[in-house]
């Protein structure tokens, strides 16, 4: 190996340097992009929250320039022949250039004229070309870019799609105190020059390699979990008792690394806010970061600030030692009940399940659903408060949806901080009490079914929606398939979103006299099923009347379009008969079909998100 080959080099850079008219390939080990919401949601508030707690709307914006740094952590890149090679912090340079096409998106919304366009893509010879290169995600980045949303065809890899769905969490996630223009302006300055990575160059694969292996066995330095550790063991007066809790927590730690390398820093934040945090920034340019915030960002540094919060007395060691032992595994037990239950349905805790596919951000859903926790409770108590907490969130969001309401992580923080407050260490009765309350308190009914339609921005919304209308229609029918059948099946077929009416305004010209007013019509929740992915590609075109002898082979919801459907079939008769008989026979598709189909649609929420919970069907 030369000398070159050997060399290593560690580069303090600010996102600018790393970003800005620099050109990175990816490694083809290195291509799958998998981050999820909660990585995002995590992304954008921390950057934003690190801001505002530095800026106030007096500030010029050369002031800035006197703001504390964030640090963003390390990347690791080989350069071989002048070319850039991203080996480690892929995700992370992706998941920016997301967060800097919305933006640059933003900017021009708020009518705003900076320089961010050379972050994303560079220009040589008249050509521009994207400073991450990875061919396949071309498409998506253009669509972004020019137009703030991609649409996915049948053929977009997993990744691809992962990065759409990644930028739309990016819009719900930023701040509305940002969208201000000079605070806005403040923060892009903020976020090219105080933001800091660590660029570790290799010149050889082999010592890149080496580097990677290294970072992610070994770690680069203390995570604040370790600090918070560090801390409390510290208090502890008796050395083999602080041993012997050295060892649960280390095994702790192992056990949520298991799930993700972050986990460890997730749990602390989620425990905390849910049971200590008092505080919470107002939603306001200028206004200092409180509790649910500096959990967020140092929560290592809170405990130390905040011990008579927690009830901790310096002092007294066993305080400590009883933290440990009672608070920290019992948080930290359901804390992995949560996530077992995101992961794989588990009767009882389905609606941890239905959230993790159509529910609030993490940051709030987690403290939410430990915040009435306590020690003292049985686990049939805890699992029972657990999914009463996530059907409250599923209905609050589902409401909020088929109203076209916002309930992005900025715009509903407040509120959901507030009610942790309101529900923390409260008993069940108590708990199911308040949330009914909440949902009396909606201004967001199931009437906004009635003009729900699909367009570009939810179509996965519709397809969780209609997932979970097929699936309790059926089950309510005495069949075995559930919501992972027609959402997110491990194996089988494969469902999408179809359309009853096919793409032919020349049949419809007696109701209609514009393709618009019929293009816009056939979106309406009521000319909308599931359909296993291809099978409607054969029969897309036929008239209505001809493919009712296709959806006889479907599922019952749109199986129930036909009359074979109400033969023989008394478990679903009976059901028909506890709604009154919404359900009925369609010959043909009109426009008075799709509504009435629109109303059974309505109906069907009202018996799925009941207006008031009870023990019984928590």
């Amino acid at each position: 190996m030369s000398k070159l080959e050997n060399k290593i080099e560690a580069r303090h850079r600010t996102l600018f340097d790393v970003l800005n008219e620099q050109k990175y390939t990816v490694d083809y080990f290195q291509r799958e992009y998998s981050w999820q919401e909660k990585h995002i949601e995590e992304l954008v508030t921390d950057l934003s929250s690190a801001f505002l707690s530095e800026y106030t709307p007096s500030d010029k914006r050369e002031d800035n320039e006197n703001y504390n740094n964030y640090y963003l952590g390390p990347f690791v890149v080989s350069i071989k022949e002048g070319k850039r090679s991203i080996i480690d912090g892929q995700q992370r340079l992706t998941s920016l250039t997301l967060f800097l096409i919305y933006l640059n998106n933003q900017q021009k919304a708020l009518g705003i004229e900076e320089k961010i366009e050379p972050m994303i893509f560079s220009e040589l010879r008249g050509k521009k070309s994207f400073n991450i290169t990875v061919e396949e995600r071309i498409p998506c980045l253009n669509g972004l870019f020019n137009n703030g949303e991609f649409i996915p065809d049948d053929d977009t890899d997993a990744s691809t799609r992962n990065m759409a769905e990644r930028y739309q969490d990016i819009v719900k996630a930023f701040p509305e105190e940002l969208k201000d223009p000079k605070a806005f302006l403040s923060f892009i300055d903020w976020l090219k020059y105080n933001v800091i990575m660590v660029e570790i160059i290799a010149y050889s694969d082999e010592n890149a390699y080496t580097i990677f292996e290294t970072m992610n066995d070994r770690g680069l330095n203390l995570t604040p979990s370790e600090m918070l550790k560090g801390f409390i063991l510290s208090r502890f007066n008796d050395s083999a008792k602080r041993e012997k809790a050295n060892g649960v927590w280390k095994e702790s730690m192992l056990t949520l690394k298991n799930y993700e390398n972050d986990e460890e820093q997730r749990f602390f934040q989620s425990w905390l806010r849910a049971k200590y945090a008092d505080s919470i920034r107002p939603g306001k340019a200028g206004s200092k970061n409180e509790d649910f915030e500096k959990i967020g960002t140092r929560f290592h540094s809170w405990v130390r600030d905040n011990l008579d919060k927690m009830g901790l007395d310096t002092d007294d060691g066993d305080a400590f030692q009883t933290f440990i032992e009672k608070d920290f595994t019992f948080f930290l037990k359901n804390y992995l009940r949560i996530l077992d239950a995101e992961k794989t349905f588990i009767t009882g805790l389905d609606h941890v399940f239905y959230i993790k596919h159509w529910g609030i951000a993490p940051t709030l859903s987690y403290p939410l659903m430990l915040a009435s926790l306590n020690k003292t409770d049985s686990d049939e108590t805890v699992i029972k408060k657990i999914n009463i907490v996530a059907k409250y969130i599923e209905a609050f969001v589902v409401r909020r949806a088929v109203n076209f309401r916002n309930f992005s992580a900025s715009s509903i923080r407040y509120t959901m901080y507030s009610l942790v407050k309101e529900i923390r260490n409260k008993n069940l009765d108590e708990l199911i009490s308040i949330l009914n309350q909440k949902l009396a308190d909606m201004k967001e009914s199931f009437d906004g079914v009635k003009d729900f339609r699909m367009h570009g921005q939810n179509k996965r919304f519709v397809k969780f929606l209609l997932s979970r209308l097929t699936a309790w229609v059926e089950q309510q029918s005495g069949m075995s398939t559930n919501f992972t059948t027609y959402y997110a099946p491990t194996n089988g077929k494969h469902f999408e979103v179809e359309h009853i009416w096919a793409d032919k305004f020349s049949r419809h010209t007696d109701e209609f006299t514009q393709e618009h007013d019929f293009n816009y019509f056939r979106n309406r929740l009521g000319d909308l099923a599931l359909l296993p992915n291809g099978t409607n590609q054969s029969y897309n075109d036929l008239p209505y009347e001809n493919k009712l002898v296709h959806y006889v082979k479907e599922n019952l919801l749109i199986k129930s379009l036909t009359p074979l459907a109400y033969e023989n079939n008394p478990n679903f008769i009976s059901l028909n008969k506890r709604l009154r008989n919404k359900f009925k026979p369609h010959t043909q598709f009109k426009k008075q079909d799709v509504e009435e189909r629109q109303d059974l649609y309505r109906v069907l929420c009202e018996h799925i998100w009941p207006e008031q919970f009870a023990i019984e069907n928590s």
